[in-house]
């Protein structure tokens, strides 16, 4: 229960943090901290409007992608503590927990009858399907090298002792932070802020979504990208009291934040052409890890 408390208070300033880190390395002021909740709890005051084109998998696809964000949340654990949910092979339910709430909202973009959001939607499908592999790997291979298959196993056995094991673990740092920016659509996969249909990947897949199933469309990508900050935090942090890690954990969070907003302020987005490039190489950096935990126990032949 702790994860989730931690979690959502995480994800109530995290774009905040990443609107305001954009906005000093612009050199502007930029809007407060709390801005973008304040926006989601004006939406969640007004009617959601639908158009005559549409069907009922439009109308329930924000609740069911919000849904599963929520027990995306339930999966993850807290140092010791485990989730509120937590079983032999959870990361696997995590993942594909993810990818429902995904595709309810590929199929209701695809359900308005959009040319624009089905190009979307499609682009949106072919970067997560990029990027599930990297993911798969990189749990697969600490599974491999603790010998457990849950989260909090995982993270609970996994000791940072030596020189590999460390870069293991930065690497697998820098694989969930990019899978958070693809899940999310960041850059350098998508500008959140563009305006050209030809260009938008998310954004253009919710155009026809207003009011309350805005207002929750909104929220679950706040809540993800803590998600995925909580999930950096495990990766170092296991045994430690909670009058250490949860100052930790917002830490890392604030941290995640800050490197998120330079990114985008530094880093140019890529060409779609480039993007599917992009993502299967971070396969590629997972394929690393597998074969540095080969090496750390001694299973490389």
């Amino acid at each position: 229960m702790l994860s989730v408390i931690l979690i959502i208070l995480a994800g109530i300033f995290f774009t905040g943090i990443v609107i305001r880190t954009k906005s000093i390395a612009s050199g502007r002021k930029g809007p407060g901290l709390l801005q973008p909740i304040k926006d989601v709890i004006r939406l969640f005051k007004k009617g959601s409007v639908y158009s005559e084109t549409t069907s009922f998998i439009f109308q329930i696809a924000p609740t069911i992608y919000f849904s599963s964000i929520i027990m995306a949340m339930l999966v993850v654990p807290f140092g010791q503590s485990k989730g509120l949910i937590s079983f032999n092979g959870d990361f696997i339910f995590f993942a594909y927990v993810l990818a429902l709430g995904k595709f309810f909202s590929i199929i209701s973009a695809l359900d308005t009858g959009s040319s624009f959001e089905g190009m979307g939607a499609s682009r949106e499908a072919l970067y997560s399907m990029f990027a599930e592999p990297a993911f798969f790997i990189l749990m697969g291979s600490l599974a491999i090298l603790t010998g457990f298959s849950s989260f909090q196993e995982i993270f609970s056995a996994l000791h940072l002792g030596s020189y590999v094991s460390y870069a293991i673990a930065t690497l697998a740092t820098f694989v969930l932070l990019m899978v958070a920016m693809v899940e999310n659509s960041r850059m350098p996969i998508d500008d959140p802020k563009t305006h050209l249909e030809l260009t938008m990947v998310h954004e253009v897949m919710i155009l026809d979504n207003s009011g309350f199933d805005l207002g929750l469309i909104l929220t679950a990508g706040y809540l993800k990208f803590a998600i995925f900050g909580a999930l950096i935090f495990n990766l170092f942090v296991g045994m430690v009291s909670y009058q250490y890690a949860i100052p930790l954990f917002f830490a890392i969070e604030a941290f995640m934040a800050v490197l998120v907003g330079l990114i985008e302020s530094f880093m140019a987005r890529f060409r779609m052409s480039h993007n599917a490039q992009f993502i299967v190489a971070l396969t590629s950096v997972a394929l690393l890890i597998f074969f540095g935990v080969l090496l750390v126990s001694g299973k490389f032949l």
